[in-house]
């Protein structure tokens, strides 16, 4: 039995763009796109989400995959799920910024681990809060509601040689004062009870000079932000939800999906 080239070239084009996308946002988004994950098993994930997923995406446009004009759709494509494993990525990060101003203000940042996601030494605290962010994402299914996105993503933004314009890329980078706003919201708290407690301080340097704060000061202030870490632990998932729905509104305006 033989095939016609143009049959060929469209099978393979049919599978080869969307595994491109998907694939591009399983190796950087959460969790599945660090370095604890082996390459093999994203690209068996890809593959098996692709081959799973085909049947029910709109037909690829008749341009051949190994032309210039090819080569920019398979860009786009890239660009795509990248940028919208990206975002994921943004969305976490919030709780790496809260927990490094949290850790600097209780004197814990001396204490510093190795972050998996990017292999940098980071404040323990803010690794602490990274690993609960992780770990509710995907108790809430973050990354079954990423996949179906980037699957609806063939609809809303099909493959094609238009790929994410300037309107997108400017909401992305304007989304970053959500990052440091995020983080601020959750160590705020933590802050006004530290700014109180070296406050208390400062007031007992003036009243007894003769006290040496230096050495008091700072084991009361490492065990004052152990006790309002735990304290304010319970607002965690609150603030985890708001900043996820953020996020994952950002993801369908970059798609043009009305999710």
């Amino acid at each position: 039995m033989e095939f016609p080239m143009s049959i060929i070239m469209e099978t393979m084009a049919s599978y080869l763009w969307p595994l491109v996308r998907i694939s591009s946002m399983l190796m950087v988004m959460v969790a599945i796109g660090t370095k604890n994950v082996s390459t093999r098993i994203r690209l068996g994930l890809s593959v098996a989400v692709t081959l799973a997923a085909v049947p029910a995406l709109p037909a690829p446009p008749p341009i051949d995959p190994f032309s210039i004009q090819g080569a920019l759709v398979t860009m786009h494509q890239v660009l795509i799920g990248t940028l919208t494993g990206f975002i994921s990525v943004l969305t976490l990060h919030t709780f790496v910024v809260a927990g490094q101003v949290v850790g600097m203000q209780t004197s814990l940042g001396f204490a510093s681990l190795v972050d998996p996601s990017n292999g940098q030494s980071v404040p323990v605290i803010g690794q602490f809060y990274l690993m609960l962010a992780t770990l509710l994402f995907f108790a809430i299914d973050g990354h079954l509601l990423m996949i179906r996105i980037i699957i609806e993503s063939f609809h809303t933004l099909p493959v094609g040689a238009n790929g994410i314009e300037a309107p997108q890329f400017d909401a992305v980078a304007r989304w970053m004062s959500w990052v440091f706003a995020g983080g601020l919201a959750l160590a705020l708290s933590a802050l006004v009870a530290l700014l109180l407690i070296n406050f208390s301080f400062g007031v007992m340097t003036r009243a007894a000079p003769q006290l040496n704060i230096f050495t008091i000061g700072f084991p009361v202030t490492m065990l004052s932000g152990l006790l309002i870490i735990w304290l304010t632990l319970g607002n965690f998932v609150g603030h985890f939800e708001a900043q996820w729905y953020r996020g994952v509104a950002l993801m369908c305006q970059v798609l043009n999906d009305p999710c």
